[in-house]
């Protein structure tokens, strides 16, 4: 049996069901054993900060914040069988940020991160329950891992801007 199909026998049970959500929460915004998840890492950037590059041509922390928003949407739209292209920038994966230098805008697209993980979690909360998540957990702890990958370079990027 391939690894999802293992992974996918296991939703059918209550505690399988609340480790997927704990497995988002926490890699997002729970509090965890290993460090700072996505959101706490991205807590007390400025936008100065999120715009710093290591390298030309390298990215920043803004943009890392939008790509994890733009998987969120990815996830939730295969999930749900929604529309393409409904994400609410132009374009895909990575984002040219900033646009716009400003904490407004940099604050604007931390709240664009916030709410694509929350209508990822409520997918998931509905899919869990009518039975759909099952051949999507793959993408769903794929998030979770992908935020935490994101988290340890933002953690990165800001030892580095100092």
């Amino acid at each position: 049996m391939a690894a999802g199909g293992a992974v996918a026998g296991l939703i059918n049970t209550m505690a399988s069901k609340q480790l997927i959500l704990t497995l988002l929460d926490e890699a997002y915004e729970k509090r965890t054993w290993h460090g700072p998840n996505l959101r706490q890492s991205l807590r007390g950037v400025s936008a100065r900060q999120a715009a710093w590059r290591p390298a030309p041509g390298r990215h920043n922390i803004w943009e890392l914040a939008v790509h994890a928003a733009y998987w969120k949407y990815v996830a939730r739209r295969r999930l749900t069988g929604g529309k393409r292209g409904s994400f609410a920038l132009k374009g895909s994966n990575f984002f040219r940020r900033p646009v716009e230098l400003s904490e407004r805008a940099w604050r604007e697209d931390c709240a664009l991160l916030e709410r694509e993980h929350r209508a990822l979690r409520a997918a998931v909360v509905r899919a869990l329950r009518d039975g759909r998540a099952k051949k999507f957990l793959r993408h769903i702890y794929g998030v979770a891992f992908h935020d935490v990958y994101h988290a340890g370079q933002v953690r990165l990027l800001r030892r580095l801007s100092n």
